[in-house]
């Protein structure tokens, strides 16, 4: 009955147009973990990718899984783009999500594992030390972790203990001597987040990496005194951490503290995921399942062979002693625009050109440069900017935090509902409150998505306006990993655009129009869906057409359907989706003429650009924005034209550089599958995470879309 069940689904899944957006993420977190199987990369480099598809399936089961409960939980209608209603969704999602599971697993323990000594280490259990070293792991046990461990028993006396999301915990089943077996109780002991995952322990020749659970698990009898063990069971859950915020009139207060509610409720949300070690009980399993109302497909065991959470692994990959093992990522080059990088006064290269950043081949340092010398700047007036997330030791709030003391204007706007970065928002919210600066805590009910930046500064007799609009974040760590775009510029049109999307932001007010701004919420969707259309239009009567976009994800079914129209008028639609992609590429009558690939690699493709041909006028965009619902409807995004020449030319380089690559590239199939890209016969390798420290511009001036 279950395979009926199962074939039901399958033929309702591929027989609809559209790509489930949650199942297509697993298909993306796959591409993820085959990095980690990749020949060529060190054993670091694979523990790294592994670590990395564990992080984002708990973030996937906290935030996809967990909007998908409060569904199933408060009996809420809802169809999946896969054609599927919630519970028989929920069925098909987890049995992909437990063979992905299974993929991990199986590859730590077959690939990872028995490679890791000729590494110069080992995972090690306390069983396998020699004796001074299980001397010393029982030392520390007594002196460090002991004292941190708290048993918290359940029975009719005390009321069931809230276990903290994402955190390893042992159940223990224990029996008082002489009690019948009904009698028996469970305590839980959850290993606090502050205590290292690992212990190390140095030899000459190896570091032996001791899990904390197997410390503990050796010399937990301590904690179970005169009392039977029945079974020590290793568990972990993930809990739901999606929330809506609600509108809040008094911005400062009101929201705040709503932020803060919903960040508390994420500690005591509703259980989505079990983990456990195989081998567990029974009689626990079940108590739990009804407790947290948790079914069988929703519990993922782990071998006692292998690990829980893999998140761990960065212990392995930060270990001092492996500090050269991960490849070195080469120095940034200069930008094609500005190759004499550093050598003049900013604004006075800003008064002449403009200026295009390809992180990470380009570093994020004329951003910094720019606000620093704008903070000590005696004529420059206002510094305007938005921020979603910032580095833990951010150049910029120390730069703003002096421009405040130094008497300038400072206005920023601080996204608070930055998810899992909400409380250090807050906190750096707050320093620049305090010191003079205007503040605001986001929109109530949408995010502040766009990344732009405003300098005011006045020269003699006039002001100019220095502007950084981008796709990324002005983060200068994750600068060095993620592929972003960023425009820095003084061009009028756009300085206007940017001075009037600031007064919405901060003020009551209603723009009538933007020059080279497309702005979300407010006409982003109309304005992609024109000029698909027009591209369409074109193609209908025999003119050249071409749509050309990288994103992250594609979502919007109105965008898709139009994508669709396009297809079947003709045009050529090529377009780089590194993650989700709910749009059937190749399908006969649909979309014959949509190519679709992904590109994962050593570093994560996050710049957004759009173009379109328009018979020759071409239209080329780039921005904070994907092709995704909340993108269009519940997000302050912005998308901006770039019209000069060579960096125009410099965004069609970037499409074509990708669509060329033939190492980090996946071709996704029409069933929603992907196959890599690999070098035909006579064909060279082209891995753009390389090829972009070497571009040439002659490259950028010769570049042509096909």
């Amino acid at each position: 009955m279950k395979v009926a069940s199962k074939d039901k689904f399958d033929s309702i899944v591929e027989s609809s147009d559209l790509v489930s957006r949650d199942l297509s993420w697993i298909k993306f977190n796959e591409r993820v973990l085959d990095q980690s199987k990749k020949e060529g990369r060190s054993i670091f480099e694979k523990l790294k990718f592994l670590a990395i598809t564990a992080s984002n399936l708990d973030e996937f089961f906290m935030i996809r899984v967990g909007s998908l409960y409060n569904y199933l939980d408060y009996d809420k209608e809802r169809v999946d783009y896969s054609g599927l209603r919630e519970e028989p969704f929920k069925i098909k999602l987890m049995l992909e999500c437990q063979q992905f599971h299974k993929r991990q697993q199986e590859h730590f323990l077959n690939n990872l594992l028995p490679n890791m000594s000729e590494s110069g280490f080992i995972l090690s259990n306390v069983k396998n030390l020699e004796p001074d070293e299980r001397e010393y792991i029982k030392s520390y046990f007594m002196k460090a972790v002991y004292p941190m461990l708290t048993p918290m028993v359940f029975d009719g006396y005390r009321t069931f203990p809230i276990l903290m999301n994402k955190l390893l915990v042992f159940g223990v089943v224990t029996l008082a001597p002489g009690d019948k077996k009904e009698n028996k109780k469970l305590s839980f002991v959850q290993i606090p987040a502050n205590i290292p995952r690992f212990f190390e322990i140095e030899r000459e020749d190896m570091v032996l990496f001791i899990p904390i659970e197997e410390v503990i698990r050796e010399n937990i009898v301590t904690l179970f005194r005169n009392v039977n063990i029945e079974s020590i069971n290793l568990f972990r859950i993930t809990r739901n951490g999606d929330f809506t915020l609600e509108e809040s009139e008094d911005m400062d207060a009101n929201f705040l503290e709503e932020v803060k509610r919903k960040l508390n409720e994420r500690k005591t949300g509703r259980v989505v995921r079990i983990e456990i070690e195989e081998g567990y009980s029974r009689w626990m399993i079940n108590l739990l399942k009804e407790r947290w109302n948790i079914q069988d497909d929703s519990i993922f065991k782990v071998e006692r062979a292998s690990m829980m959470d893999f998140n761990g692994l960065w212990q392995f990959i930060g270990n001092k002693r492996f500090k050269d093992k991960l490849p070195q990522i080469p120095l940034p080059v200069p930008p094609i625009s500005y190759p004499e990088d550093g050598t003049d006064d900013i604004f006075q290269v800003l008064k002449g050109r403009d200026i295009l950043l390809h992180h990470p081949y380009n570093n994020i340092d004329p951003i910094l440069e720019l606000i620093e010398k704008a903070v000590e700047d005696s004529n420059v007036m206002a510094i305007k900017m938005t921020i979603y997330r910032l580095a833990k030791d951010s150049r910029i709030t120390k730069a703003l935090l002096r421009a405040a003391e130094n008497g300038k204007h400072v206005s920023v706007l601080f996204e608070v509902k930055a998810r899992f970065d909400e409380e250090n928002n807050i906190r750096e919210a707050k320093k620049l409150q305090k010191a003079g600066c205007f503040v605001i805590y986001g929109i109530s009910n949408v995010k502040t998505h766009t990344k732009l930046l405003l300098i005011v500064k006045k020269d003699e007799n006039y002001v100019t306006r220095y502007v950084h609009l981008g796709t990324g974040n002005y983060n200068e760590d994750t600068s060095r990993l993620y592929t972003d775009i960023g425009l820095l510029t003084t061009n009028e049109i756009l300085a206007n655009d940017v001075s009037e999307f600031f007064n919405v932001i901060t003020g009551h007010s209603m723009p009538m129009t933007y020059q080279n701004l497309i702005t979300a919420p407010r006409d982003m969707r109309n304005q992609l869906i024109a000029f698909i259309e027009q591209e369409a239009e074109n193609a209908r009567n025999g003119l050249p057409s071409g749509i050309f976009i990288k994103v992250n994800s594609l979502e919007d079914s109105e965008i898709i359907y139009a994508l669709y129209r396009a297809s079947q008028s003709g045009v050529t639609v090529k377009l780089i989706i590194r993650g989700i992609c709910c749009l059937r590429p190749g399908r006969a009558g649909l979309s014959e003429n949509i190519e679709v690939l992904s590109l994962v690699g050593d570093f994560l493709e996050h710049s957004r650009i759009y173009h379109f041909h328009n018979n020759g006028v071409t239209r080329t965009y780039a921005g904070s924005a994907d092709m995704m619902v909340r993108s269009f409807d519940k997000r302050l995004e912005s998308l901006f034209r770039v019209e000069d020449p060579l960096l125009e030319k410099q965004l069609m380089n970037i499409l074509s550089f990708n669509l060329k690559d033939n190492v980090n590239a996946y071709r996704m199939l029409e069933d929603g599958t992907y196959v890599l890209k690999i070098p035909q016969v006579d064909e060279e390798e082209f891995n753009v995470h390389k090829e972009f420290f070497d571009v040439k511009s002659e490259d950028v001036l010769t570049v042509k879309l096909v």
